[in-house]
């Protein structure tokens, strides 16, 4: 319970720094700032959410820091646009936090691949990410925006097809078209790639 408590200030505090969370105009002004009052319904969700959104990272990532960041990131995200997505904070969650695993991923092999001999030299403290799970992200980013977001969601989040539709604004059955493109795409990648290897 603490570290959920902890990781929950947390998101908070990064909610507060993302945006003026209740502060009127007066109070941007210069008077006493104003503590925003948070949303039961996200209190008592958070714990599910928390682990909705860590899941996901570290199934695209493969490194329970990188997770918990993405996790933070996605739920003070899903905190300061609470109003808009508590309807659907499921999907919601696990699709922003596929997206923010993606970008992260991306940030860090482009940094990896600089100039920089320093940044060349490999850090042997911590593992890095198998060949899968390279492939698995190669492959991910062959696909068209929307198959990606039905995989991830259907697949490593594990939602039903409905709470999918309902999360990206389509039908179930454009769910079924995308994903059944998206596997049959990512089997054909995956598959010449683990030929070649």
């Amino acid at each position: 319970m603490g570290v959920a408590l902890e990781a929950q200030r947390t998101v908070v505090a990064r909610a507060q720094q993302v945006g003026d969370i209740g502060a009127s105009a007066r109070d941007r002004a210069g008077s006493l700032p104003v503590t925003p009052a948070i949303d039961l319904t996200f209190e008592e969700s958070f714990d599910e959410l928390y682990a909705r959104a860590y899941g996901v990272g570290y199934q695209l990532l493969g490194r329970r820091s990188e997770a918990e960041d993405v996790a933070q990131e996605t739920l003070a995200r899903a905190f300061v646009h609470w109003r808009k997505v508590r309807g659907y904070a499921p999907a919601w969650v696990v699709r922003v936090a596929g997206n923010i695993a993606i970008d992260n991923w991306r940030r860090t092999r482009r940094n990896d691949s600089s100039d920089d001999p320093a940044a060349a030299t490999p850090d042997r403290t911590t593992p890095g990410p198998d060949a899968v799970r390279v492939d698995l992200h190669r492959a991910l980013a062959t696909l068209s925006r929307r198959q990606r977001e039905v995989l991830v969601l259907r697949f490593l989040a594990d939602l039903p097809e409905a709470e999918v539709a309902v999360a990206l604004g389509c039908s179930q059955g454009s769910v079924k078209v995308h994903a059944a493109r998206g596997l049959a795409a990512l089997r054909s990648t995956m598959g010449a790639a683990q030929e070649v290897s």
